[in-house]
């Protein structure tokens, strides 16, 4: 049977308000009235309800992350960071997955967890800033990725179009001469892959490298597989690269298996760059080259900003940027 509020407040022999400001952790209660209210509690095996708790404080403790797809390593790894910096201040996690579905982040903005959590943390992939701001809810938001924000959120990324940069100059200084880029977005509401497609082609371009259609391959969706069907294809329609700069590390493993099926030698042959530093970056044959953003200072952030909201901030949004760095593998070498 589920244990009450009366029911402890029977036990310790106090009401039921008592027992309220204990669970609330509410400072003026007797030091030996908050033992006997926690010894019943320890007793009976109470647990307090998230919406009593909410009709007792006005917060739940509970916050949500929304991500497009658990499965992914990266996420799976933003996940792990937001779980910890949301431990350290006594809040519990609630994880949603969109799987990139505008319904489905319409609905989380919409407010599908209203009055179940205190914040929410989102990473959208096709909402745009008009959207956004049209199906808010009231819950506190912070929003992560590349998707544009409005001016009236929170808002913490890294600079997608200076990392690709800085991997298309790396394969080019490495002596790479034709370089491909794998995931071209199909459309344009992609803003992740958009903007690293753009600094990919700023670095072509300003170092006067070979460029053109035929090096963009496009991706039917993002993964391993999807990149190593796709990388299969170009290999098949012939367009020449000594060089690849990926969508995510995911891509560039599938590449990296395809490459070998058509005996194309990874660095030997074709230099290949992924994103993300996800774990088993480090165990691929040869290892990964990769964009690695700053995930915990990414995570950190964003709860900073969440907790600002929480406990009243009603300014602009803010919009901050946190840094990346290129991590160099065998996977790129000379």
């Amino acid at each position: 049977m589920t244990v009450t509020l009366q029911d402890v407040a029977a036990l310790a022999g106090v009401s039921i308000k008592t027992v309220s400001n204990v669970v609330r952790d509410y400072q003026h209660v007797r030091p030996s009235t908050r033992a006997r209210v926690q010894n019943a509690i320890d007793e009976l095996g109470y647990v307090p309800h998230s919406m009593a708790r909410r009709l007792a404080t006005g917060t739940t403790g509970m916050i949500a992350f929304a991500l497009p797809a658990i499965e992914a390593p990266y996420f799976a790894e933003l996940a792990a960071l937001v779980s910890t910096e949301v431990d350290g201040f006594d809040f519990r996690l609630l994880i949603e997955q969109t799987a990139g579905g505008l319904e489905d982040e319409r609905a989380v903005l919409r407010g599908r967890e209203q009055g179940l959590v205190d914040g929410l943390i989102f990473q959208p992939t096709l909402l745009d800033a008009e959207a956004i701001e049209e199906f808010r809810g009231t819950t506190p938001l912070v929003l992560l990725g590349e998707v544009p924000a409005p001016a009236s959120v929170d808002h913490v990324m890294i600079d997608n179009i200076a990392a690709a940069r800085a991997a298309t100059i790396h394969l080019l200084q490495s002596g790479r001469t034709r370089i491909a880029f794998l995931g071209r977005p199909l459309s344009d509401h992609h803003a992740t892959a958009s903007q690293r497609l753009s600094g990919y082609r700023s670095a072509l371009e300003d170092f006067d490298a070979a460029r053109g259609d035929d090096l963009l391959i496009p991706m039917s969706r993002f993964g391993a597989f999807s990149a190593e069907a796709a990388m299969l294809d170009a290999l098949e329609s012939g367009p020449s690269f000594d060089g690849l700069v990926c969508f995510d590390d995911l891509a560039a493993i599938g590449a990296m298996k395809a490459l070998a099926r058509a005996g194309r030698v990874v660095p030997d042959d074709v230099g290949v760059v992924g994103w993300d530093d996800i774990l088993m970056a480090q165990f691929t044959n040869p290892g990964l080259t990769t964009i690695r953003p700053d995930k915990a200072t990414l995570t950190r952030t964003a709860f900073r900003l969440l907790r600002d909201r929480m406990s009243g901030e009603r300014g602009e949004g803010r919009h901050e940027l946190v840094g990346f760095e290129l991590v160099v593998r065998g996977s790129t070498a000379s």
